[in-house]
C-alpha cells in the first residue's frame, strides 16, 4: 500500500522505522506537528518524526491544523491507501479521515477500551495495572473508540516508570502496526468493534495532577512518582519551593512517620505517608540538577520536625 505516516514524538519513530524497513509498503509522506521551540535558546526544532523522515528522504507535511486546505489538497494528490498514526498530537477532521481508501489506523498504547485518551501509559502505571499493551484501531470521530485490528500485551514491572514502559511499548507496537498494515493490504485482517464495558479514560496528566499527596498510602505515592516520570515530573514542596521527585523506594517496615515528615539518616531520606514510609532516592531541587536525595539532604541541612508538602 501507499502510506502517509502521521506522528510527532520520539516514541513514534520505531513505528516509522518498521514501516520503512518492511519493504512491502511505500511511505510516501509523513505528517507531523510544526517545528517547536526547544532548549535554552528556544530555537525552532523539527519533531523527531520529521527528522527521521528527512533522513530517509521522505516528504514531510507540517500543517498547523490538519483541516488546512493546502494540506488536504496535498493529501489528495498523494492519494494514500492508508494512513498509520502514532502520537500525532492533533485531532483529524472528518474531511481528512475520508481521504485514504482504507482510513487512518492508530497505534494506541493501551488495551482498548481501557485508557482511551492522551496519557494511557501514565494512567496505567498510576492505577497500579499489572498488564497493559498496545492496540491498532481504525480512527473514527469518537475518542479512541474505533474498531480494533490487533493487540500486543506488556507486563508492567514493579519499578517501571511511564518512560520505561512507553519505550518497550513503542518497539512492540511498531511490529504490531507493520503487521496490521500487511493484514489490511492482503485482506486477512478485519477490525472488531470495541466492547461497551471496560472503558476508562486517560486525559493528559497536568502539573497539578503530579503533585504528591503524602496523606495517601505509600503505594499510591510510588505509583504517582513512577507514572509522572519523565513527564510532567512528580513533585512536592520543601521550604516553600518545588522539589521534583525522580525515584522513591517503598519502606514498609517503617511506620513511625506522619505524612510528609522527614527522617534523615547517614545515607537515607525517609518520608512518611498515609501508610508506611518511602525513601527518597533521586530528587531535583528548583534550579538544580538531579541528585541523590541523601546528597540533597546534606546540602540543605534538614532540621528536626521538617516536612515536605507543607
Amino acid at each position: 500500500m501507499k502510506l502517509v505516516f502521521a506522528g510527532t514524538p520520539e516514541v513514534a519513530v520505531p513505528a516509522l522505522d518498521a514501516l520503512i524497513a518492511s519493504g512491502r509498503h511505500e511511505v510516501a509522506a509523513v505528517v507531523t506537528r510544526p517545528d517547536a521551540p526547544s532548549g535554552r535558546g528556544r530555537r525552532l526544532v523539527a519533531s523527531p518524526v520529521a527528522q527521521r523522515a528527512e533522513e530517509a528522504g521522505i516528504e514531510v507535511l507540517k500543517p498547523v491544523r490538519p483541516r488546512e486546505p493546502e494540506f488536504l489538497e496535498r493529501l489528495r494528490q498523494i492519494a494514500p491507501d492508508c494512513c498509520p498514526v502514532v502520537a500525532y498530537g492533533a485531532l483529524l477532521p472528518r474531511v481528512a479521515l475520508d481521504i485514504p481508501a482504507r482510513g487512518w489506523v492508530n497505534l494506541h498504547f493501551s488495551l482498548l477500551p481501557a485508557w482511551r485518551g492522551a496519557a494511557p501509559v501514565q494512567h496505567a502505571v498510576m492505577a497500579g495495572d499489572e498488564i497493559t499493551g498496545a492496540a491498532t484501531f481504525l480512527i473514527e470521530e469518537g475518542l479512541d473508540s474505533g474498531p480494533v485490528y490487533g493487540t500486543v500485551t506488556e507486563e508492567i514491572r514493579p519499578t517501571d516508570t511511564s518512560g520505561d514502559l512507553l519505550t518497550r511499548l513503542a518497539f512492540a507496537g511498531s511490529g504490531l502496526l507493520a503487521a496490521t498494515m500487511d493484514g489490511i493490504e492482503d485482506g486477512t485482517l478485519k477490525a472488531v468493534p470495541q466492547p461497551g464495558d471496560g472503558i476508562s479514560l486517560a486525559p493528559k496528566i497536568t502539573v497539578e495532577d503530579a503533585q504528591v499527596d503524602w496523606v495517601t498510602p505509600a503505594l499510591r505515592v510510588d505509583r504517582v512518582v513512577r507514572g509522572c516520570t519523565p513527564a510532567p515530573g512528580a513533585w512536592t514542596t520543601f521550604r516553600g519551593e518545588r522539589l521534583k521527585l525522580i525515584q522513591v523506594r517503598l519502606v514498609p517496615e517503617r511506620t513511625d512517620l506522619a505524612p510528609g515528615a522527614l527522617a534523615v539518616g547517614k545515607n537515607s531520606v525517609h518520608v512518611g505517608t498515609g501508610s508506611y514510609a518511602v525513601e527518597l532516592l533521586w530528587v531535583q531541587a528548583q534550579g538544580k540538577k538531579p541528585m541523590r536525595a541523601a546528597d540533597w539532604a546534606r546540602g540543605v541541612r534538614i532540621g528536626d520536625g521538617e516536612a515536605v508538602g507543607v
